[in-house]
């Protein structure tokens, strides 16, 4: 079985584990845009010990390519130590030399692994 049958995915509107990416749908090739993926814009998703996103990680595929260049990694580790909170939010800044599709993936510790993607066009 290939890990792509674990993953899961859904309109982050309705389904409060998809990560969404924030990213401008036009960009200049080689000049610096940002990026931003988190969970829970439209519904919030919970953040505690028993119930949270552990990790969410960011790729970029060229098009024409089945290559998936991991941009950026980050994990959340405070659910509710202390009353401590992390939530699953990231932003960075992103060149690309051809067009092609952010794909951000997560990992919730009760439901697994989600994904997402969007196009990027120059």
């Amino acid at each position: 079985m290939s890990i792509s049958n674990y993953f899961k995915s859904g309109d982050w509107k309705s389904e409060k584990h998809v990560p969404v990416i924030i990213a401008p749908e036009k960009v200049n090739a080689e000049e610096s845009f940002e990026v931003t993926v988190s969970i829970g814009d439209a519904i919030a998703h919970p953040n505690t010990l028993e119930h949270h996103i552990s990790w969410m990680k960011l790729f970029f595929v060229q098009e024409g390519s089945q290559v998936l260049v991991e941009v950026a990694s980050m994990e959340f580790s405070a659910h509710g130590e202390l009353d401590n909170l992390t939530d699953p939010h990231f932003s960075t800044k992103l060149k690309i030399a051809k067009p092609g599709k952010l794909v951000a993936m997560s990992y919730c510790n009760i439901h697994g692994l989600w994904e997402s993607e969007v196009e990027v066009k120059f």
